[in-house]
């Protein structure tokens, strides 16, 4: 994937901080249309926040109340719990909104295709959260092996609506795994005690509902509330062995896999994990080491600190861009333009 020293391509990761899907559509296939295979819809509106939105359905369900978040807890926010045990076999989720909000983008994507405007071999790009993040993040401790199955029995109902609506060939789907990443590195008590098997399970049996003949991608997240991770991994060591369990573990094809660069590494030990990298053949890599706040040239260092270690790559940024000003997005896009090579040189 690389051109004269180049990374080749780039991808969006989720979130997007424009007025509509409509826009990003447009913006993202001005600046990027021929270095995307795939363009989402930005998570515009509500969703904007990532799975802040869904805080408002787990509390809407009468077998369930808020309680005040924890000042400790990252991001600091209400969660629920069980009003009692008795009602713990009665939860059932309705719809969640994604599948509604994919269907509504997915007409303005096609009418935009049909149109000339988006690049005619770019998929839909649909990024979901895994059913164990909002759990994690919103649901109390003595909880979550409760509320867990019937939200991730609704999540994955909506993904098959989804996949039956949206044709086949014009979809991708994203799974964003940021809180897998702080069970992993043991920053956030879960409620399954095998961590690692648990997280790959997880992740196996949710990806295996996505249709063989749809793309599948993960985007590996170490969070940005507040522009901060929930932890600055030492090495790439984690995301790597992620990736290669899930890309061991799972039997229907791996699109791409991304995994987060932090903005201060541009050293050689950060990078040596990869060289232990173990994608399958037809599975891109994107590494997110564009960061805006030093532009081009900082990320033409962590372009040349990946290569000593693994020469092709795709690029992309460390996490959504929901958290940036809408103003700044025109010049973060450009600038995987200007250090990527297009897929499509005309």
């Amino acid at each position: 994937m690389t051109t004269a020293g180049q990374p080749r391509g780039a991808l969006l990761v989720g979130s997007i901080p424009l007025g509509s899907a409509e826009e990003v559509f447009r913006t993202a296939s001005a600046i990027l249309g021929k270095w995307l295979r795939r363009i989402p819809d930005g998570e515009t509106g509500e969703r904007l926040g990532w799975i802040g939105w869904q805080l408002s359905i787990l509390a809407s369900l009468p077998q369930l109340e808020t309680e005040p978040p924890s000042p400790n807890t990252y991001p600091p926010l209400p969660r629920v719990k069980l009003r009692s045990q008795a009602a713990s076999d009665e939860i059932t989720f309705g719809q969640l909104g994604y599948a509604d909000a994919a269907k509504a983008s997915y007409a303005d994507f096609s009418r935009l295709k049909q149109a000339g405007v988006i690049p005619a071999g770019c998929r839909f790009q649909v990024s979901l959260p895994t059913p164990l993040a909002p759990i994690n993040v919103f649901v109390a401790p003595q909880d979550k092996a409760v509320v867990e199955p019937p939200y991730e029995a609704r999540l994955l109902a909506e993904l098959d609506e989804i996949a039956a609506t949206i044709p086949h060939n014009d979809l991708a789907i994203q799974w964003d795994v940021a809180i897998e990443m702080a069970i992993w590195e043991r920053l956030w008590p879960t409620h399954f005690t095998d961590i690692k098997t648990g997280i790959i399970e997880r992740l196996v049996r949710i990806s295996n509902r996505v249709p063989a003949d749809v793309e599948l991608g993960y985007h590996l997240c170490y969070g940005d509330y507040q522009h901060s991770h929930f932890a600055q991994p030492v090495d790439a060591a984690n995301s790597v062995e992620v990736a290669n369990a899930v890309s061991a573990a799972l039997k229907r094809p791996i699109n791409w896999m991304h995994l987060p660069i932090p903005r201060a590494r541009s050293d050689n030990a950060y990078f040596a994990p990869l060289r232990n990298l173990k994608l399958r053949s037809e599975t891109e890599l994107y590494l997110g080491l564009v960061h805006f706040t030093d532009g081009v040239a900082g990320t033409r260092q962590r372009v040349a600190a990946a290569q000593r270690v693994i020469p092709e790559f795709g690029i992309a940024t460390e996490c959504g861009l929901d958290r940036r000003p809408p103003e700044t997005i025109p010049d973060l896009l450009r600038i995987h333009a200007e250090v990527a090579s297009p897929f499509k040189e005309t």
